[in-house]
């Protein structure tokens, strides 16, 4: 049995949905993969940082109401560099809020987890989206594993997929819906409903947030793009540098005039390489019927690839969720270590 002693930067939606589905699998992987993981320290720009060497315990953090409730765990005075730098842990996941202007301060937490020696798992996009290829080479100079399944469709294995699978056979091209709250509010708008309407409603299910500018403007799915950019073709490109276009301007008659030529809007991210050259792409699309992508609704996600040998390959799964997002972060701490 392998022990794995992780650090965890940040304890929001996600950070609770980590700790639910590491609780509700941890004996499956010690079944099936010999793998033992426990979680020793907690950081969060508010709350602090609490710490137990021989691991907290998981069923009284999904009972609690705060830090200060815990029991048989040190408070040190630890921000989270000092977190990183000072507690046993052997991988750090990195779950702290997305910025994709410049990354920080989550480029900086693995930035600093990488030189200490520790693998990293994120779902994080602001810093895989501008900084992958240098954190990515970083990782390897120092030894260690950078698992960024997570910043792509959640828990959909879209990049391991594309990475692992699909590269040998050619990958020309990407594209996909990439945001689920844009494709459930265009679903909800096909039903007749405005723009407002139907982000009235996506905030209700908690498909959208209080300010859901980042999802309904593009910047998210520019975000995505210019990961799978870097990580499939090798070519930075940052949202800034692409450009893009959020789905803001789609009026209910723009709906309705799709329909008569069969056809849905959809919120497309695409990445080509064209010679030399990385074509990117985030834009409302009209999507023949004919196409898989046009039948993937309410908040799901879809990517294509397209590639020499097999063609056209669609993988379609839910890209957003507290245990969706969890989901992935297992699924790369699992590939680190079995």
């Amino acid at each position: 049995m392998k022990n794995v002693k992780i650090g965890v930067v940040g304890y929001g939606n996600v950070g609770k949905g980590f700790v639910q589905a590491l609780n509700q699998k941890t004996d499956f992987y010690r079944k099936i993969y010999q793998l033992n993981f426990f979680i020793t320290a907690i950081v969060t720009k508010n709350n602090g940082c609490v710490y137990n060497p021989n691991g907290i315990s998981l069923g009284e953090l999904l009972t609690v109401n705060s830090f200060a409730e815990l029991s048989d765990v040190e408070r040190p005075d630890w921000n989270t560099i000092s977190m990183i730098q000072q507690a046993e842990t052997d991988v750090i996941v990195e779950i702290s809020s997305t910025n994709l202007i410049n990354g920080e301060p989550a480029v900086l937490h693995i930035r600093e987890a990488i030189l200490s020696g520790k693998n990293v798992v994120t779902s994080n996009k602001g810093p895989i989206a501008l900084h992958y290829k240098m954190l990515n080479s970083l990782a390897n100079q120092n030894n260690v594993k950078l698992g960024i399944e997570g910043t792509v469709m959640s828990g959909t294995p879209s990049l391991r997929f594309a990475k692992d699978l699909l590269f040998p056979s050619g990958i020309t091209s990407v594209r996909g819906i990439l945001n689920g709250t844009c494709n459930f509010i265009l679903t909800e708008m096909e039903k007749g409903l405005s723009f407002n309407e139907a982000l009235s409603h996506a905030q209700e299910f908690g498909y959208a947030e209080t300010d859901p500018s980042g999802d309904i403007e593009g910047l998210d799915t520019a975000g995505k793009v210019a990961i799978l950019s870097q990580l499939i073709f090798d070519e930075k490109q940052t949202p800034a540098e692409m450009g893009y276009e959020g789905i803001t301007g789609i009026t209910v008659e723009d709906i309705q005039m799709a329909k008569k030529e069969n056809c849905r809007w959809k919120l497309i991210g695409s990445v080509k390489k064209v010679q030399n050259h990385i074509i990117t792409s985030v834009k409302p699309e009209m999507v023949p019927l004919s196409n898989p992508l046009a039948n993937v609704n309410g908040s799901m996600n879809a990517i294509q690839y397209e590639t020499d040998l097999l063609g056209m390959v669609t993988l379609i799964g839910p890209g957003a969720g507290r245990m969706e997002t969890a989901a992935a972060l297992l699924e790369d701490l699992i590939t680190i270590y079995k």
